[in-house]
């Protein structure tokens, strides 16, 4: 094959190549591409959906020394990201064509094939032998066939959701099931530890998002079992502080419930899961458990609670509020509001 007429820029060249499907260019690109990872030479890493937990997940790339390309649909609430160092694209194919690596952590299966898809998705500016590290909570079907649309563009996907909070995230204790090729893993285990230690390989990709899911619906149950303890303490004549103190001592007490069952004291202004996240979570659950034929009669009764929390106009606050409910069918007072 004979040598490519000079071009303006290898940036420049591979927009056109691609606009005009020129394989050649293509070819190139892959070739400088492959070269440029084998010499070592520092890797570009793409994150887009940079909301509560993304923007904080890509804060740690950026402290780690990794150099980042980010996009958010809310432009304006990436700013402090620009601030750190991050680069702000104008849609998440130009994120994709940038990166050699590309996170996604957005908020339902809507979102995700939002950026994903159509024109300026990111399948249209994946890169042949990059990596999509898909972070969000969505059903086990959605992240697989994204992962067989990827492949068609010579492209790997991991499924690799969290658990963890904002809290977590900072205190640097995110952990993460990743579902996928054992060797794609291994390629990007030093982004996901900047971002969190703990890392459990499920098996295939999709397994993740169904480990997701059974993790999430037990965070709804703990929740209305500590909420039950707590009403049950103080409808018995014990304060509610002194009930929550005591709770929080107990073997009752789950990291989950350590850092959220103080809510029931005083609920935040801005909700770390709201109940309507929750209740996206709880479906996928009861999807799941009917597909799989696994009875969730306490996730059932969760949901149910977390609507009826809907139903008095407290969707906006994190899924703790379902306190509130039970308070109220217990004639007690809710949480105090921020």
């Amino acid at each position: 094959m004979g040598a490519l007429p000079p071009r303006p820029s290898a940036r420049h060249d591979d927009r056109r190549g691609l606009a005009a499907g020129d394989a050649r260019t293509v070819q190139a690109r892959d070739q400088r591409d492959r070269g440029r990872r084998h010499r070592g030479a520092p890797m570009t890493l793409g994150f887009v959906g940079l909301g509560v937990m993304g923007g904080r997940m890509a804060k740690r790339l950026l402290d780690a020394g990794h150099r980042v390309i980010g996009y958010n649909r809310t432009r304006a609430k990436a700013r402090w990201l620009a601030d750190a160092g991050l680069r702000l694209a104008d849609s998440p194919r130009e994120v994709a064509a940038q990166a050699d690596v590309v996170f996604t952590m957005v908020t339902d299966s809507p979102a995700l094939d939002a950026v994903c898809r159509g024109p300026d998705g990111i399948l249209a500016g994946l890169r042949r032998d990059a990596v999509h590290v898909e972070m969000s909570t969505v059903s086990p079907e959605a992240v697989r066939t994204l992962a067989d649309e990827a492949a068609t563009r010579g492209a790997h996907l991991l499924d690799a959701p969290v658990s963890g909070s904002p809290a977590t995230l900072e205190a640097g204790q995110l952990s993460f099931m990743v579902g996928g090729d054992p060797a794609t893993l291994e390629r990007v285990r030093p982004y996901l530890a900047a971002i969190g230690p703990g890392l459990t390989h499920v098996g295939p990709v999709g397994l993740a998002k169904a480990m997701k899911v059974a993790i999430n619906q037990g965070l709804a149950v703990q929740m209305v079992a500590f909420a039950e303890a707590v009403l049950l303490a103080e409808k018995a004549g014990i304060a509610r502080e002194r009930a929550v103190e005591a709770l929080l001592k107990s073997v009752l007490a789950s990291p989950m419930v350590k850092y959220r069952g103080p809510f029931v004291l005083g609920m935040p202004a801005e909700a770390w899961f709201d109940v309507g996240m929750m209740q996206k979570d709880l479906k996928l659950a009861l999807d799941l458990g009917r597909t799989t034929g696994v009875p969730l009669p306490s996730v059932a009764v969760a949901n149910e609670l977390l609507t009826a929390a809907r139903g008095m106009e407290l969707g906006r606050y994190d899924f703790a509020v379902v306190f509130d409910v039970l308070a109220a069918m217990s004639g007690l007072a809710p949480s105090a509001k921020a």
